[in-house]
């Protein structure tokens, strides 16, 4: 997993309410447990027509949107079941945070353990969020400060758990984490005769 710090990065809005992670990848990508390639199949019956050709008007599709790694996405993005693909999905597409008023927890938790960092924000922070990724504006997130900077120069502070911000920071994941302790777990159990 690549390190988290302070980065800037092209937006692109997604507005509606609820959206699940049917809608992020629908069932039928998730036979295979490759993440590579999944990318293609992000919001898959939305981006593209039923023959596959991609519908212009989505907001993935639009030219302002291509390399585009911040998602403002509406409320309670990522309901529904707890598909992890859907997680690897919006990674293998690029997209390395989702700004919301709400993202649903087992969603949320799949973002984190994946690189892709969940900002939320209130209400009137995510109003504006949405009108600047609208127009495909960059924002600012900072990491160590855990704060959202928009184009407008306001500032929003996002909640994280501590231990999750220094692993992300580190670029690990809690099983990176446990590793790194390993000398330590080692020389605990050898001390009590456990090794």
């Amino acid at each position: 997993m690549e390190p988290i710090g302070k980065f800037r990065g092209r937006t692109v809005a997604l507005p509606a309410a609820h959206i699940d992670t049917d809608q992020i990848i629908p069932a039928r990508f998730l036979k295979g447990s490759g993440r590579k390639g999944l990318g293609k199949a992000l919001f898959a019956d939305w981006r593209y027509a039923p023959d596959g050709t991609p519908r212009p008007e989505f907001p993935l599709n639009r030219p302002g949107a291509q390399g585009a790694t911040i998602l403002v996405a509406g409320d309670n993005y990522g309901c529904g079941s707890s598909r992890e693909h859907a997680a690897w999905a919006m990674a293998d597409f690029g997209l390395r945070a989702v700004v919301s008023t709400s993202i649903a927890d087992i969603h949320r938790n799949n973002l984190l353990k994946n690189g892709i960092l969940p900002v939320l924000v209130d209400a009137e922070t995510h109003r504006e969020a949405l009108a600047a990724a609208e127009r495909n504006l960059e924002f600012e997130i900072d990491l160590p400060n855990r704060t959202l900077t928009l184009p407008s120069g306001r500032t929003a502070v996002f909640p994280i758990d501590p231990f999750v911000q220094r692993c992300l920071m580190k670029g690990m994941d809690e099983l990176g984490y446990l590793l790194s302790r390993l000398p330590e777990i080692e020389a605990y159990e050898a001390a009590r005769g456990l090794r």
